[in-house]
């Protein structure tokens, strides 16, 4: 497990043995003040996308076959993937550079990090200034660890899904959610049992 689900866990008074279950989810609910639909949408969805809880920075260490099937449209032969493979900061360059306020400096800099993988330079930029933590431009690697609950609580409040999270657990508000997060569908059935399950421990 991530040191930052041990950090999380500390904050919120909640043994800090790095492992997710009911009473770590209780924690982080109460902490923050949580319903339990927000709390079970929140945690369903962060615990897909960071690995359940594992992850907290982008690995762009993709093999060629990796990135012909993320990024088909960018990557449409083994020739043109083969000079990125392996190769974290020229990835990031390609596939983000002149994207969410990216130069290529920003885009090697300000790949995912956090729980749900806050990406590009505008995203920072913003979470930066509504947090007032100015400090996270000049040392993104903040959001892997002290920050990284926090990243997720924004982006569900600066695109308002918890209006979505309080219409309650069900298989659609959880695709909606999917498709605001994800741009797609990407796991949507690990998303759905996760969330249901955390509900279940909440309510």
């Amino acid at each position: 497990m991530s040191d930052a689900l041990r950090h999380l866990q500390e904050r919120c008074g909640c043994t800090p043995d790095g492992a997710f279950g009911r009473q770590t989810a209780k924690g982080i609910v109460g902490f923050y003040e949580l319903s339990p639909e927000r709390g079970a949408h929140l945690l369903g969805q962060v615990h897909h996308e960071s690995g359940n809880f594992r992850y907290t920075r982008e690995n762009l260490n993709y093999s060629v076959e990796a990135m012909m099937r993320v990024w088909p449209s960018r990557f449409p032969t083994e020739e043109s993937a083969e000079p990125y493979a392996r190769n974290p900061k020229a990835l990031a360059r390609k596939v983000y550079s002149g994207r969410m306020g990216n130069n290529e400096d920003a885009a090697e800099k300000y790949i995912g990090r956090g729980f749900l993988m806050l990406t590009g330079f505008d995203n920072h930029k913003a979470f930066a200034s509504d947090m007032a933590l100015p400090q996270i431009l000049q040392d993104p690697s903040l959001l892997e660890k002290e920050y990284a609950i926090e990243t997720a609580l924004w982006f569900f409040s600066r695109n308002k899904l918890w209006e979505i999270c309080d219409e309650g657990v069900s298989d659609d508000t959880i695709k909606t959610l999917t498709r605001k997060i994800n741009g797609g569908y990407t796991g949507l059935s690990h998303r759905q049992k996760e969330t249901k399950k955390i509900y279940q421990w909440l309510i």
